[in-house]
């Protein structure tokens, strides 16, 4: 009974993170303080109250409207909170109550925020992805499976590679094809899970974006320039590698082993 009690708990404060989630993926772009003012409804502005402002439940009671103009609430914040929630939940499943669980949420709640800014407004925030760098490469001295040297090259390897891949395709089309934030978000991906999570997540990346971009295409019968952002992807990988990526890894290595 007091493990389930447990895993209840992890997963509702995850919902709770996630709330605040919202708020920075909401007001980030538009250099927002995430702290003031009280949250408001963005078309009518009144103020959302505490007991409207509980996760999934209060949109679920307000049926995704407003409580007070009645406009349509996004499914992107429920969206937003149960993703939270259900990371918070396999981290701890996976990591039990330790600094590397802790970590690696943290890590994870940085990817939903970018994901979500990145599909809205096609940009990576720098104020997540600059201080990030340092930051998850000295976290990464905590994680048992990481040495500094691992992420050193981590975070080379997965700035260095995307920026030549943008340099080479500028310099042949004379056109941006890759921003700089994927760029800055890949070495910050690679400060903690190191030169392998780098590998791992830009080929989990690029077979996700081909497949996605692929379908988009066909159902929106648009050209092949039609821009996707590549953050989302770059984010599935490296959460990707956090809970099966050296697995995944040591097996391929055993194939080819014979």
């Amino acid at each position: 009974m007091i493990p389930y009690l447990v895993e209840v708990f992890v997963f509702i404060f995850g919902l709770c993170i996630g709330s605040f989630l919202n708020v920075c993926i909401y007001r980030l772009p538009s250099s927002q303080s995430i702290t003031r003012p009280r949250s408001r409804c963005p078309n009518c502005g009144e103020l959302i109250r505490f007991y409207d402002n509980i996760p999934v439940l209060s949109y679920i009671v307000l049926r995704g409207q407003c409580r007070y103009c009645r406009k349509t609430i996004s499914f992107r914040y429920p969206v937003v909170e149960i993703l939270s929630g259900l990371f918070a939940l396999v981290t701890f499943l996976k990591y039990g109550v330790t600094l590397e669980a802790i970590i690696y949420y943290v890590f994870i709640t940085a990817l939903l925020v970018i994901t979500f800014i990145d599909i809205d407004h096609q940009i990576i925030p720098d104020i997540i992805t600059l201080p990030g760098i340092p930051l998850f490469f000295i976290a990464g001295f905590a994680l048992p499976r990481l040495t500094y040297i691992d992420s050193i090259i981590g975070i080379f390897a997965g700035g260095g590679s995307l920026f030549l891949v943008a340099w080479v395709y500028q310099l042949l089309t004379k056109k941006e094809g890759m921003g700089g934030g994927d760029i800055k978000l890949l070495a910050m991906i690679g400060a903690l899970i190191g030169w392998q999570g780098v590998l791992f997540t830009i080929f989990v990346a690029s077979a996700v974006g081909t497949v996605s971009g692929i379908l988009v295409m066909l159902k929106a019968r648009k050209s092949m320039k039609l821009a996707i952002p590549f953050g989302p992807f770059l984010a599935i990988g490296g959460i990707a590698y956090i809970f099966i990526g050296p697995q995944l890894i040591n097996w391929y290595f055993k194939v080819l082993g014979g």
